[in-house]
């Protein structure tokens, strides 16, 4: 227990050094600007910032797979030959109505509907996505409560990644972005005070598609014709265009946009870029429809119509209107992070002042301060220089504490503070049981070499227990917590470690040279 190789003396204090090295520039500011030094993120709550909740429109979720499922349903019918028929969407029961006008087709429209259905799950979880039932009025075509459940999960899944997609393109440092509840993300912005551009970014659905026009229809008509819809164009609200509703080329198929100049006219564009199956279709689409007006539809307003005036086969293309710099560099996050599965509305807005994170700092700080020399004193005042010792292996407990975090790039807290600050009372824990345990060895009549020999070995399997017992509970609080209480538990995870390695280790090595070098004839216990 008590012997020390040269080699296993290195490793131990070339930890330490690391240590402080690597937690340098939290506490000093950057060093040596050449190397990747990594730093502790500070959280909202002690840097300031924006707080945003937001709620996914679980209406329009629905809404959207009823009309592709309707769609799904006339071609279904169509094949097999069933007209006239009737099709209304009832969104509050979540389901369609279909009525064939010959009620002799009914058992045919019913096994032709029943074609749509498919799976939810695996095994024998599997259930049918749709229920399927003949009734008085028709066919009633809902969705089952299983397919509600997963269709939600994947919306809010989907639109968390896409609103860190679009967070990330802004530049934006450290955004904490989590689930809450079944419907809602919370955002949180270290940093921005003002987040009235994120806000805009992330309420649009941006889903871009390109529709051909249809010169034929008046857009003043009080009804357009069918297969046709009315949009308002994006720079003059008050005008319409008549746009056919088959999407020719969906915005999903685009790999990249930019925002750029026209080198001809100066104005700002933005020029975007297909995948193979995108450059396909709008080769297919421009070469067939020459001539022909071609309206690019973001959220069902048209922000520009030009006419094809040759077929654009290199998979390329540019979107001009009424751009700034700044609009044209918006509308290219969001193609360029994706359409939101549904639109998102902010439900709650906090703001965090620099100033209040700056207190919270300082407080924090303070708390920190004082009780690290409350557990100096304590130690040195109760164990003399074996007290001292272990106080020295706590300060590189901290450094150490400091170097992990800034390695995983931690976020920290006002929980998390809180969390280093309880990490230094469990290191002394473990300091305290060695120390007791050589002081009943020397009462004992042990001598010195012994009595350290004994007491470390007799207190290692109780500070092991106690401290893997702290660590399991602490990954499960991470695994099933969220938010600050995760950072809590990370910070406690962390601190139990260094705890492990510097008082079974850097504690016992100082003790060791320190006996080596004086072999006193008592121990100051």
């Amino acid at each position: 227990m008590l012997y020390f190789s040269r080699f296993k003396t290195a490793l131990i204090l070339g930890a330490c050094v690391l240590g402080v090295l690597l937690s340098l520039p939290n506490l000093i500011g950057p060093v040596a600007g050449g190397l990747p030094w990594r730093t502790i993120r500070l959280g909202l709550d002690l840097r300031g910032g924006s707080y945003l909740l937001m709620e996914v429109d679980m209406g329009a979720v629905i809404k959207e797979r009823l009309e592709g499922l309707a769609d799904g349903a006339r071609r279904a019918l169509e094949r097999a030959a069933i007209r006239p028929y009737t099709l209304a969407i009832q969104a509050a029961d979540h389901r369609l109505l279909v009525k064939p006008g010959n009620p002799a087709q009914q058992e045919p429209a019913l096994a032709a509907l029943r074609t749509l259905q498919t799976t939810e799950g695996q095994g024998l979880g599997a259930r049918p996505d749709l229920d399927i039932t003949a009734t008085p009025d028709g066919i009633a075509v809902g969705l089952s409560a299983a397919a509600l459940i997963e269709r939600a999960n994947q919306a809010v899944q989907q639109s968390i990644e896409i609103v860190r997609r679009r967070i990330d393109e802004t530049g934006v440092v450290d955004p904490i972005i989590t689930r809450q509840g079944q419907d809602r993300i919370v955002v949180q912005l270290p940093g921005i005070e003002d987040p009235d551009r994120i806000k805009q970014l992330l309420g649009k659905t941006a889903r871009m598609t390109f529709q051909l026009v249809d010169a034929n229809a008046d857009p003043s008509a009080p009804v357009p014709p069918p297969g046709v819809e009315f949009l308002p164009l994006a720079d003059k609200p008050g005008q319409k265009i008549a746009v056919r509703k088959r999407v020719e080329v969906d915005g999903a198929n685009l790999t990249d946009a930019r925002a750029g100049q026209n080198p001809q006219t100066g104005e700002w564009v933005v020029n975007f870029t297909f995948d193979s199956l995108g450059t396909r279709r709008f080769a297919d689409v421009t070469r067939a429809n020459t001539g022909h007006p071609f309206a690019i539809v973001l959220d069902n307003k048209v922000i520009s119509a030009p006419v094809i005036r040759e077929p654009i086969t290199g998979g390329r293309g540019q979107i001009s209107g009424s751009f700034t710099a700044a609009s044209a560099t918006d509308l290219a996050v969001l193609l360029r992070a994706g359409a939101l599965p549904a639109p998102l509305t902010v439900v709650e807005e906090r703001s965090v002042g620099p100033e209040l994170g700056a207190d919270a700092i300082r407080a924090g700080a303070i708390s920190l301060g004082v009780g690290f020399v409350f557990v100096i004193v304590f130690m040195g005042a109760f164990y003399g220089l074996f007290g001292w010792i272990a106080n020295l292996a706590l300060v590189f407990n901290l450094f150490l504490m400091l170097a992990i975090l800034s390695l995983l790039q931690a976020t920290l807290t006002l929980p998390g503070m809180a969390g280093i600050l309880l990490t230094l009372g469990m290191a002394v824990d473990a300091n305290i049981l060695i120390n007791e345990r050589i002081r009943e060895e020397v009462k004992n009549g042990r001598t010195p070499l012994n009595a350290m020999e004994t007491g470390f070995r007799r207190a290692y399997a109780t500070i092991v227990d106690s401290n893997m017992t702290a660590f399991l509970a602490h990954v499960m609080l991470f695994i099933f917590g969220s938010g600050p209480v995760r950072g809590f538990a990370v910070t406690i995870t962390v601190g139990i470690v260094t705890t492990l390695f510097t008082a079974t280790m850097v504690a016992r090595l100082l003790m060791v040279r320190w006996y080596a070098a004086t072999r006193p004839a008592a121990l100051p216990v």
